[in-house]
């Protein structure tokens, strides 16, 4: 007698996959909303000089950099914050900072979607 050996369509590894990732979208769906990266102190990037502001003081004032890279061989450190929502205006806000070789800042670029008040 042989024995008949169904096969199951899904594996457990698979169905759970499927259903962690149900899980992680319900809020985002429930709420229309998602953010990325982290907040950053935006209102004091009046604060940052070119030429004096050193990566330990950008480092005391704005904290751990989202991300970090090298542009044209010379370091750069974002910070971002980016919500996007389904049911109304999202906002973002990126600050993008580029050292020379001594770790001074050699230029920053700063966008935001938010309205000024």
């Amino acid at each position: 007698m042989k024995a008949l050996i169904l096969s199951q369509p899904y594996s457990h590894r698979s169905f759970r996959n499927t259903l962690g990732a149900l899980v992680l979208s319900v809020p985002v769906l429930l709420t229309g909303c998602a953010s990325v990266g982290h907040e950053f102190p935006a209102g004091q990037v009046s604060t940052i000089k070119i030429g004096e502001t050193t990566q330990n003081d950008i480092y005391t004032t704005f904290g751990t950099p989202w991300r970090t890279g090298l542009d044209n061989g010379m370091k750069t450190w974002t910070y971002g914050h980016y919500r996007y929502s389904l049911f109304g205006e999202g906002s973002t806000e990126d600050l993008v900072i580029k050292f020379d070789p001594r770790g001074v800042v050699s230029s920053y670029v700063f966008n935001t979607s938010k309205r000024s008040k």
